[in-house]
């Protein structure tokens, strides 16, 4: 595992619609490796190999993550916020945060009491951020309105190869692509190959959109993590028996070309890949959905990383999924087209 890259991805502060540090990451990682780089207006990021080929197959993965953004400073220097992306707010209040402003990282509090636990609507207009400020005048030369806010939480290993970090979902996705791009260029893939990390998926999908109209793919792999039924409050009859450590998981899903699915599991079999399986009954809620209706069509096939506690500051991902999925993913370019 290129745990430098890895490292550095999740070291980011890469709240929706504030994605430039992180596509500073990867584009550094990434220079050696593709034939082009390019970078559009709203910083979706696309390394490209074989550009000369007619095929194109975009592989996707969104490199925003879930946060906080300052929308007033009070009279009393405190931050207040509004949300981006699906945050669940009971996992603010009482701890520490990172605010990413011009001047640099700066740290702060969410301020908290035992009533606030209690309130059943609780929300980010509750929040109160505290970052040592004297007053308004003290905070603002410190922070902006627009500055954004994440959970200062750490990147942790835990037992038989598990890993617990800040937004996996789904910085997980874009090293998988980075790292089978590279690994199908190795195998040497003919086919043209456009690595997208993308931007606004928590919030708008803009960013998926804009690469795939730009790129006009021929087909689309997107990775984006899904939930494990192997952890409290999931219920396998929503979707499906979906274990850490089993392999990546491809989705029955009405966006998602059944021959595809058919050309993935069979690199798998031949690899001695594990895979998973899970449900769908409309839409996927990645950035395939976006992708599926862009251009004139585009067919898709979805490859999942198994995820516990989603969107919580401690999800958690097991490395034998991820170094499968990274497996997977290029033996299928370097085995494309399939006969």
């Amino acid at each position: 595992m290129n745990r430098g890259f890895l490292e550095a991805l999740l070291g980011s502060i890469s709240v929706s619609g504030y994605e430039e540090q992180i596509q500073q990451v990867t584009e550094h990682e990434m220079a050696p490796y593709a034939d082009e780089i390019r970078r559009d207006e709203m910083d979706d990021l696309v390394c490209v190999l074989n550009p000369e080929s007619p095929v194109r197959i975009m592989l996707s993965a969104h490199t925003d993550e879930i946060g906080l953004m300052v929308s007033n400073i009070t009279d009393e220097g405190r931050l207040q916020v509004i949300a981006r992306g699906g945050i669940v707010p009971g996992t603010y209040p009482g701890q520490q945060v990172l605010i990413q402003t011009v001047g640099g990282v700066i740290s702060g509090v969410v301020e908290a009491d035992r009533k606030l636990f209690k309130k059943e609507d609780l929300c980010p207009a509750d929040f109160l951020v505290d970052i040592g400020a004297k007053d308004k005048e003290d905070a603002c030369r410190l922070v902006s309105p627009g500055d954004p806010l994440v959970l200062d939480t750490h990147i942790r290993q835990l037992a038989n190869g598990r890993l617990s970090a800040r937004a996996l979902d789904d910085r997980l996705g874009v090293y998988v692509i980075m790292e089978a791009f590279k690994r199908a260029r190795e195998m040497g893939c003919k086919a043209g190959v456009y690595a997208a990390s993308t931007v606004g998926e928590e919030t708008t999908k803009n960013g998926a959109y804009w690469t795939s109209s730009r790129i006009s793919p021929n087909l689309a792999i997107v990775v984006d993590v899904t939930y494990t039924s192997d952890c409290l409050g999931m219920n396998p009859a929503e979707s499906g028996t979906v274990e850490l450590g089993k392999g990546p998981v491809l989705c029955f899903s009405p966006i998602v070309m059944k021959k595809l699915n058919r050309q993935m599991a069979a690199c798998a079999e031949e690899a001695g890949i594990p895979i998973q399986w899970e449900s769908a009954s409309r839409l996927s809620y990645t950035d395939g959905d976006q992708i599926h209706f862009s251009n004139q069509g585009v067919p898709i096939v979805l490859v999942s990383l198994p995820l516990r506690y989603m969107h919580m500051p401690c999800e958690v991902a097991d490395e034998s999924d991820v170094e499968n999925s990274i497996q997977l993913i290029a033996r299928f370019l370097a085995g494309y087209p399939f006969e």
